[in-house]
């Protein structure tokens, strides 16, 4: 019996190396958003140094077959078996993915507060500035699955004491849990017609009407960042345009590029993060022109990653909106490149980015 079972795991194991050596190679692994190792050259230099088992072993793990169905069935077995609660610090909960955020770092908090506050002090005075909150996944959807979640009370507090010249707009009556992309961290664009007219409504300017656009579908599944980092089983996003004549008439300009494109940058459907079809993804500086906007009122607006999603929802009455992201530009180099002139200006954060501050320079 031994010797039968010996045989046959020495076959399946042989069987499974030919497949990973012979069949070719795959470049990028899209459940995961990374490139994958490839095949290593062979050299006896590389041989007798040792990198060639160590490129070997990385080429090994990346390139086994049925890589990912291995990593869905070591989750639902840690999940499912063992019971633990999440896989990696994500869990699914009514067949959505969500990271666990927890506890709140007051440190981070302060951290992005300050940032504010010194680009308040150097180019806002005489701006009308608010800002406002994206609420993670978790804060509609943890507690009723009995996953941990930061203090968002503590949170909200913190930043109203230290923002206090900037007038809040709250969100979470405008969202539910639904509103977000099951694989995903980021909200659904479909679905933010709510919640941008809580934004235009507290800034004083037309709300977007959902009459007014046509939801058209992107030809591709959008696997979200965390359907690769949980490696549980769950079918894709379907990720949606909201276009409108407004918005195809507007203009958007790259400061890093120096290039004009479009609201929807079609050329990223095919980029690992299908997210970045809204205003190109990460971009340190964009401005959007709006040449039918209703009147000649400008927007300035810091922001995270899920402002590329609602930016396009807040322009019906702005002449131009202005998205500066400082993960990617330093605040101190904006006076060279943006005339502050008492624009409305809406500091827009997610959770995830207060929470976890440093990357802000």
């Amino acid at each position: 019996m031994k010797k039968h079972q010996t045989i046959l795991i020495l076959t399946l194991w042989g069987a499974l190396a030919l497949w990973a050596w012979f069949t070719p190679n795959r470049q990028i692994s899209e459940a995961e958003r990374r490139p994958l190792a490839q095949k290593p050259a062979f050299s006896v230099q590389a041989l007798l140094s040792g990198k060639f088992r160590t490129d070997f072993e990385s080429y090994s793990l990346d390139q086994f077959p049925l890589r990912q169905s291995f990593r869905s069935v070591k989750s639902l077995f840690h999940t499912g078996v063992l019971g633990q609660k999440d896989n990696n610090g994500i869990y699914l909960t009514g067949g959505t993915a969500v990271k666990q955020e927890y506890p709140l770092s007051t440190d981070s908090v302060n951290h992005a507060l300050g940032r504010f506050q010194s680009i308040y002090d150097k180019y806002l005075a005489g701006s009308r500035c608010f800002y406002a909150i994206v609420p993670d996944k978790g804060y509609y959807l943890a507690e009723e699955s009995g996953h941990l979640t930061m203090d968002y009370g503590a949170l909200y507090a913190q930043m109203a004491a230290g923002m206090p010249w900037a007038e809040e707009i709250d969100l979470r009556p405008a969202l539910t849990g639904a509103d977000y992309y099951r694989t995903d961290t980021h909200w659904r664009q479909e679905r933010l017609i709510p919640a941008a007219a809580a934004l235009c409504e507290g800034l004083g300017v037309t709300a977007p009407k959902a009459e007014n656009y046509t939801r058209t579908p992107v030809d591709r599944p959008f696997y979200g960042v965390y359907y690769g980092q949980a490696a549980l089983p769950m079918a894709p996003d379907v990720l949606y345009l909201m276009e409108s004549d407004l918005l195809s008439r507007c203009t958007v300009y790259d400061y890093e590029t120096g290039k004009t494109g479009s609201v929807y940058d079609m050329s990223k459907s095919g980029s690992r993060d299908l997210y970045d079809v809204y205003l190109s993804g990460a971009r340190a500086l964009l401005t959007i022109e709006n040449p039918n906007a209703k009147t000649n009122r400008e927007l300035v607006v810091f922001r995270d990653s899920f402002g590329s999603a609602i930016a396009p929802l807040l322009l019906s009455d702005y002449a131009k909106v202005t998205l500066v992201d400082i993960r990617y530009v330093q605040p101190e180099l904006l006076g060279q490149l943006l005339d502050f002139h008492g624009q409305d200006v809406l500091f827009l954060y997610s959770t995830l980015v207060l929470n976890s501050s440093a990357a802000l320079k």
